[in-house]
């Protein structure tokens, strides 16, 4: 159950690497239902944060819930309470669209009846029925990026986290995932957390913001609220005043954190 309308409560949570922290006693909550934007630098901390939410890392320290339950005590439930699209391809490129939903749906133990219609409704949502027989070889990014949402939907999920949902995507493409991901929001009320590089997608999407630099929190709200707060007109030049303009080394890829997560659950 949500704590205090908040579907996920992290608190003074840490992650340290020998001497490196690299997530340093962040705190924030995110409330059912919300469109949550997490944003950073290169190296900041965000995909340490999210394999910690996600069950993939345990904390050093600190406190998470998810849908109320713990991520270190409770992976199981804590799985089954999320969907998850990671920034690098996930997908079985020598399998067919459907084959790729049919693989995530019997690792979820979701029940064949339930399966096929699901599989059904979600190739349709993301206008891929036609290409359901189609070798994901032959996708375009953006048709395997819709393909990642539809899997990542499968099993009906409380939450869906997206780690830069639209990288790579010419305009046009960012733009219809994004209209999927917001009619997503509205008509299963699903809690929406993503990371982007891209600040105008978090501007005009996101309900409410947190901005993370060297592992620590430096500002949450709304993104009128940050630009308040720092004299802005955008949601990028708040995000430029409040992180600096220095280029950052990238974080440690998370290549291979959906094909861990698909192993984990397969030992069940």
């Amino acid at each position: 159950m949500a704590k205090n309308g908040s579907i996920i409560n992290v608190s003074h949570l840490t992650k340290k690497f020998k001497e490196t922290v690299a997530v340093d006693s962040v705190s924030f909550s995110v409330k059912a239902g919300e469109i949550f934007a997490f944003l950073g630098p290169n190296g900041a901390g965000k995909t340490t944060t999210i394999k910690m939410l996600t069950t993939l890392l345990a904390p050093s320290t600190g406190k998470i819930l998810i849908n109320g339950y713990d991520p270190v005590i409770n992976q199981d439930a804590v799985r089954k309470s999320f969907g998850i699209v990671f920034q690098d391809p996930s997908l079985d490129d020598e399998l067919t669209a459907y084959e790729n939903l049919e693989f995530h749906g019997v690792l979820y133990r979701v029940d064949k009846e339930t399966r096929r219609a699901r599989i059904e409704e979600l190739l349709k949502f993301v206008e891929l029925w036609e290409r359901k027989d189609s070798l994901v070889k032959t996708f375009s990014g953006g048709m395997k990026r819709r393909l990642e949402i539809a899997r990542g939907l499968l099993h009906h999920p409380k939450i869906f986290f997206l780690d830069e949902p639209t990288l790579g995507l010419d305009p046009q493409t960012r733009n219809h995932i994004w209209n999927y991901i917001k009619n997503l929001n509205k008509k299963e009320g699903i809690t929406v957390f993503f990371t982007t590089h891209y600040m105008a997608e978090a501007q005009e999407v996101a309900d409410r913001v947190a901005v993370i630099d060297h592992g620590k929190i430096v500002a949450q709200g709304t993104s009128k609220a940050l630009m308040k707060q720092t004299d802005s007109h955008t949601l990028e030049q708040a995000f430029l005043k409040l992180t600096g303009h220095e280029i950052r080394d990238e974080e440690v890829s998370p290549n291979e954190a959906m094909r861990t997560h698909h192993r984990a659950w397969s030992r069940h």
